[in-house]
């Protein structure tokens, strides 16, 4: 009879402390929760007139993205002009993001990819806060078609597989105005704009690409360019719910280090100013109640060396569509 009464205590023992560590563990996440809550609504030095945080704690995002990427060459090859364009095929992307109190994730599915239609491979990874943020974008391509005319001499057709490009994109910015113009309203959604505000900015820029064109003789073009700037960035809200937002962030290389080759013979690109890399991004987002709907793009365009001997344009580019619920 002890041992029945003893087996009933140890069970009422084990369901207690089963129970209790249920509790603490419930106890922990609603503890974590109220503290990311907190540190999510604190505005910090922000005029809420202009800027406000989403009521809620959730957002779930659809998006559609399309980008492509552009190379142009042309310079003067002993006393004749030449001149060549590459452009990658679009891509297009199908992704989710879910946002809980600011920490985000986010899930990317490219149809053509899948069904073998496509064979590239880009990351785009980007951060915006409201003082600081950044884009950074890596393509590894091999899908290029264009031309090539040089002096002299019939058009070439340059057909998909014949270049391969691997290029790092990589810009950040710094806002002045953080108390009254918001870049994550126009962009993450992590924030609203409620009234037009400006701001000036500071901006960095780095490029690194690798190209290599299977040609009549193997050419190559390497090249790292580092710049520095500053520019301006303006939300506009032209009515409750709207929001339009446009910026500018010209850098000027301080830092290049570029070389063409082709076979056995290195073209060093000389330092020609200007040489500059230009980050434009452009936004417009409605929104009413909970949900939100818009367009987002980014534009990275970098122009290197002289016409006079060799000058290499790239650029690069991405549309994204959008479609969001707070909850």
């Amino acid at each position: 009879m002890a041992s029945k009464y003893l087996l009933v205590v140890i069970a009422l023992l084990v369901l207690a402390c089963g129970a209790d560590a249920q509790s603490r563990r419930k106890w922990g996440l609603v503890k974590v929760d109220s503290t990311l809550a907190a540190r999510y609504y604190r505005m910090g030095d922000i005029d809420t007139a202009y800027i406000s945080r989403p009521k809620t704690k959730l957002t779930v995002t659809a998006r559609m993205n399309v980008s492509g990427a552009k190379i142009e060459a042309e310079g003067i090859d002993e006393g004749q002009h030449f001149k060549s364009e590459i452009e990658a095929n679009r891509k297009a992307t199908l992704s989710v993001g879910v946002s809980y109190l600011g920490f985000s994730l986010s899930a990317a599915l490219n149809p053509a990819k899948l069904m073998g239609k496509y064979h590239d491979y880009e990351l785009n990874f980007n951060s915006y806060g409201k003082r600081f943020g950044f884009d950074v974008i890596y393509q590894d391509a091999k899908n290029f078609t264009g031309w090539h005319d040089h002096q002299g001499m019939e058009r070439i057709e340059l057909p998909d597989g014949m270049l391969a490009v691997k290029t790092l994109n990589v810009n950040a910015y710094y806002v002045f105005n953080s108390r009254r113009f918001s870049y994550p309203a126009a962009f993450s959604h992590s924030y609203i704009q409620r009234r037009s505000a400006g701001s000036f900015l500071l901006a960095a820029s780095g490029q690194g690409q690798h190209a290599t064109l299977d040609w009549q003789e193997t050419m190559q073009l390497k090249m790292t360019n580092i710049g520095l700037g500053a520019g301006y960035g303006y939300n506009y809200v032209p009515g409750q719910g709207w929001l339009l937002h446009i910026s500018a962030l010209p850098t000027f290389i301080a830092y290049s280090k570029t070389s063409m080759s082709f076979g056995d013979t290195n073209i060093p690109l000389h330092y020609h100013f200007p040489e500059v890399i230009i980050t434009g991004r452009g936004s417009i987002v409605r929104q009413w109640g909970n949900k939100f709907v818009g367009m987002s793009m980014v534009y990275n365009f970098t122009n290197i060396g002289s016409e006079n001997s060799l000058a290499v344009h790239n650029t690069k580019w991405r549309i994204r569509t959008f479609f969001g619920l707070r909850l």
